[in-house]
């Protein structure tokens, strides 16, 4: 979650993503400057147990969807989390003021919890928790994944006011806490999907219609046919970009970089000097530290075009020109230089365009445009 985390159909069950607070609530609290072979599966709804989860979306920063965990359930609204790997929500005896909005897990009411113990720190782009770890019966919809270890916050800065609990990571194990199994490796190994896949439809301006699926893909979801991009780095789900560029003229990217496709962040994030260059191309002015344009611009401005693995994929001016109030604002952000020299972060501002396929077991993400 960028938020990012830097430590480091037989059965159709839909998992609905939930989005919430504002831009400018999300803005306030500093969360957004921070931070193969074409062989698909054979996926038809004869031979794969699909799993649809619902997700709601918050005014297109954050989609969030419902999970339970304990004997008897207790529920919380996490964010499904590509650019992480840990589960955790708040605990019951968790004294900060972001634990006072939100819900906390009573381990007390749980039969089948069992205390690890372990502390544990994890920290984001712009908060942080801290807990300990323990284990518990974890259910997303009719998914079951028994003995799941999780963290239980005791601390946490950076999360009031957010409209989700926790935080569900679907990162590679690589970036989770030592010694510790992701919710979706369990998952897998308990037999609760017949391919381990999961995919995202993120859509705009609605709260409701937005899904994770696990095992499987629903090809309702999507035009045409998924392009298979190799992951090229297996702790993230990062991948290697050809350029990005506008009105035919490479405007970044010249030399190839890395992109991480992160259900977690909201906006489009890269190396200050290279964003600056598309805010030329664009116009853009810089106001109160953001880049604006003319509203009237949205109509005559370009599509910004990422070239993947030789694939082609635009972004209209009408994606990456957000309105809020009455300032039309662009949705490209710098920073990335402070972690990594030549890396773009592609939050859900790419992703709502774009159905995404992340496919563990031959280590690629596929792509094809949402309906």
């Amino acid at each position: 979650l960028h938020i990012l985390g830097v430590l480091s159909v037989l059965s159709l069950l839909h998992l609905p993503l939930k989005k919430m607070k504002t831009l400018e609530t999300l803005r306030e609290k500093n969360l957004l400057n921070n931070f193969l072979e074409e062989q698909a599966y054979r996926l038809s709804k004869n031979d794969s147990k699909i799993t649809i989860h619902p997700l709601r979306n918050y005014l297109d920063t954050a989609y969030v969807g419902n999970i339970t965990i304990g004997t008897p359930p207790q529920e919380f609204r996490v964010v499904f989390d590509t650019g992480s790997a840990n589960l955790w929500v708040p605990c019951i005896t968790c004294t900060s003021p972001a634990c006072y909005t939100h819900k906390t897990f009573n381990p007390q009411n749980s039969s089948s919890f069992r205390e690890v113990g372990s502390p544990i720190t994890i920290f984001y782009g712009s908060g942080i928790i801290q807990g300990f770890l323990g284990s518990d019966t974890v259910r997303i919809g009719n998914l079951v994944s028994p003995e799941q270890s999780f963290g239980l916050s005791l601390e946490e800065y950076g999360f009031d006011s957010l409209p989700f609990d926790g935080i569900l990571g679907l990162a590679f194990p690589a970036m989770g806490i030592e010694d510790t199994i992701p919710i979706f490796d369990n998952l897998w190994s308990h037999g609760a999907f017949s391919e381990p896949v999961f995919a995202f439809y993120l859509n705009t301006n609605k709260p409701e219609g937005s899904v994770v699926m696990f095992g499987g893909v629903d090809h309702r979801y999507y035009k045409g046919e998924l392009n298979w991009i190799p992951v090229s780095q297996t702790s993230h789900w990062q991948i290697s970009m050809n350029n990005i560029s506008m009105n035919g003229t490479v405007t970044a990217c010249s030399c190839g970089c890395e992109a991480l496709l992160d259900t977690g962040t909201s906006m489009i994030y890269g190396p200050t000097k290279l964003v600056t260059n598309i805010h030329k191309l664009m116009n853009a002015r810089l106001e109160n530290s953001e880049y604006v344009v003319s509203c009237d611009a949205v109509k005559t401005l370009p599509p910004v075009i990422f070239n993947i693995n030789g694939i082609d994929y635009p972004l209209r001016p009408q994606a990456y020109i957000i309105k809020i109030q009455n300032s039309c604002r662009s949705v490209f952000q710098g920073g990335t230089e402070n972690s990594s020299l030549n890396t773009w972060i592609l939050g859900d501002i790419f992703l709502r365009q774009y159905f995404s396929v992340f496919d563990r077991k031959n280590r690629r993400i596929g792509l094809a445009p949402a309906v």
